[in-house]
């Protein structure tokens, strides 16, 4: 039985999809707990984010396949967030 360090390594064809999927999976739970906190409507959590409220819908349901991680970068920044990479080789 093969076992794996993560979920996404188990699910994904390859180490860069499974590496893409991490990160994505990551700036997505940071973005849903940011949202989550302001205490404001959906609407106005959408225009805060500059999406569509349906879109926002997506995000917080975890719809994490309608997202990329450039549009992730995009909502981490007007949601007020400030990202930051490691870079480091592979084991």
């Amino acid at each position: 039985m093969k076992t794996f360090a993560n979920v996404w390594d188990a699910l994904e064809d390859s180490v860069d999809a499974a590496e893409s999927m991490k990160a994505r999976a990551t700036l997505m739970m940071r973005l849903q707990k940011v949202v989550r906190g302001w205490d404001i409507s959906q609407q106005q959590a959408a225009k805060r984010l500059g999406i569509t409220q349906p879109r926002l819908n997506d995000l917080l349901r975890g719809k994490i396949d309608k997202f990329s991680l450039d549009a992730l970068f995009d909502l981490t920044s007007h949601a007020g967030l400030k990202v930051s990479l490691a870079i480091k080789r592979a084991a």
